[in-house]
């Protein structure tokens, strides 16, 4: 069979230009495979086109723009997806353009296709007293009680990312004060976040029961893992914490935020050191975000801190203190002499 240039471009992109080149995380490459996965699927489908005869001539602005259409019309994808999808093709062709210039003003058009715009969805956040309920929840008395407590816990503490979470691996956990996470984030970027001591205690309770403390053959087990010895999954987690929060929906509802997923334990964090009067540069340092403009989202949800700075400027008068000028007769004759 005769290699098509679109497939051999295919295979140099996944297999060595993502990862050599840009250095990108495995889950990010997947992505990024998964985005040409399912755009192969559209042309066989929809276009009757065969997998192994497409060529980077056949693929043109008005086909990829039908694709992102497909993507939302037949697979449900949300604008988020369907943008990020788009963002893998342009980082394709723009890996083609460099490799193969003849090809370059074909490239240029797709790398022109804007993203689609959308409304985002208010960020949800638990209250101070919303996590003290939700944390409540796990019963402690069990095994893997004491496991979802522990991850609730560090999930909120350290403020890290679910996938952060999932990677973490025993000697990633100091116990020692000061006590810290090193967390490996996007891009292979590493951080080092302090815990409470409150948290120290808890994880150190939790490792020890394991028999995970001062033992070197243990230090790269995962510190969360599920029933079958494996570490927990992204979905693993936004399961316990799900199971946590209809338990704690019972109780109160109206502690529960509108949208609940394992980011929003993050959310909170930032949300709660902003209140505590925490500089944003710290809190980007602690998220481990690149730009405080990132950081800037917490302190335009933050309706409280909205409220507190409004009223600090200005004090709205009672009614009763409001002057009447309309008994002002001076000032309502020079007022209406002042245009003659």
């Amino acid at each position: 069979m005769a290699e098509t240039d679109f497939a051999r471009h295919i295979a140099g992109f996944l297999s060595c230009y993502l990862p050599g080149q840009r250095n990108l995380s495995t889950n990010t490459i997947a992505s990024y495979r998964d985005a040409m996965k399912l755009f192969l699927v559209y042309c066989e489908t929809d276009r009757k086109m065969k997998p192994d005869k497409i060529r980077i001539s056949d693929i043109s602005p008005e086909i990829l723009t039908a694709y992102l259409g497909w993507l939302e019309r037949v697979r449900h994808s949300g604008v988020a997806t369907r943008n990020q999808r788009l963002a893998a093709f342009k980082s394709f062709f723009h890996y083609v353009a460099t490799m193969e210039p003849e090809h370059l003003l074909a490239c240029q058009r797709i790398l022109g296709l804007p993203m689609k715009k959308f409304a985002r969805r208010p960020m949800s956040f638990f209250s101070p007293e919303g996590l003290h309920l939700l944390l409540s929840q796990p019963h402690t008395a069990t095994r893997r009680g004491r496991r979802d407590h522990a991850l609730l816990v560090l999930l909120y503490d350290s403020a890290a990312r679910v996938q952060e979470i999932c990677d973490l691996r025993v000697r990633d956990v100091r116990l020692e004060q000061p006590a810290t996470v090193t967390l490996h984030g996007k891009g292979r970027k590493t951080r080092v976040v302090p815990i409470t001591a409150k948290s120290a205690s808890i994880m150190e309770a939790y490792l020890e029961e394991r028999g995970w403390i001062g033992t070197s053959g243990t230090l790269d087990f995962p510190v969360f893992i599920n029933s079958r010895k494996d570490k927990l999954t992204r979905a693993g987690v936004a399961h316990i914490l799900a199971r946590h929060v209809k338990t704690m929906s019972l109780i109160d509802s109206g502690h529960v935020p509108s949208s609940v997923s394992p980011h929003c334990l993050r959310h909170s964090k930032a949300v709660h050191l902003l209140r505590s009067g925490v500089p944003l540069i710290y809190i980007r340092d602690f998220l481990g975000h690149i730009s405080v403009t990132t950081t800037e989202i917490y302190a335009k949800v933050d309706a409280e801190e909205k409220r507190k700075a409004l009223e600090g400027a200005y004090e709205v008068p009672a009614q009763q203190v409001v002057p009447d000028w309309q008994g002002n007769t001076g000032l309502m004759s020079w007022l209406s002499e002042l245009c003659r």
